[in-house]
């Protein structure tokens, strides 16, 4: 006899909505380059198959004000602290970099 759960695993609601949220933006993002690209050039079709897939899953009023500047806050919030650690790890290699191009520490050096 095997242990069951009681109930089946149920999808978490807040992600989904904040996933939903996150489709917003790039349903606006795509919407916003479409007349850049052109309805009739190659990848201007693209964009078009891709919004007549996405738009079903969102519904009028999905996408409030708020929801939308919470969304950019956060991306600009998690891009902020990608560039920060990026330049930490480019600081700790240029740093490991110029020590392995000198003397090894301990070593006695040529007169």
């Amino acid at each position: 006899m095997g242990s069951s759960p009681v109930t089946g695993p149920t999808p978490n609601q807040g992600f989904q909505a904040a996933g939903l949220q996150r489709l917003g933006i790039a349903v606006k993002a795509l919407t916003d380059a479409l007349p850049l690209l052109g309805a009739t050039s190659e990848p201007g079709q693209a964009v078009l198959d891709a919004l007549k897939k996405l738009a079903k899953f969102m519904q009028p009023g999905d996408m409030s004000g708020a929801a939308e500047k919470n969304q950019l806050q956060g991306m600009m919030q998690r891009n902020q602290q990608h560039n920060s650690q990026l330049q930490q790890m480019q600081m700790r290699q240029a740093a490991g970099g110029a020590a392995a191009g000198g003397a090894q520490p301990g070593m006695p050096r040529a007169a």
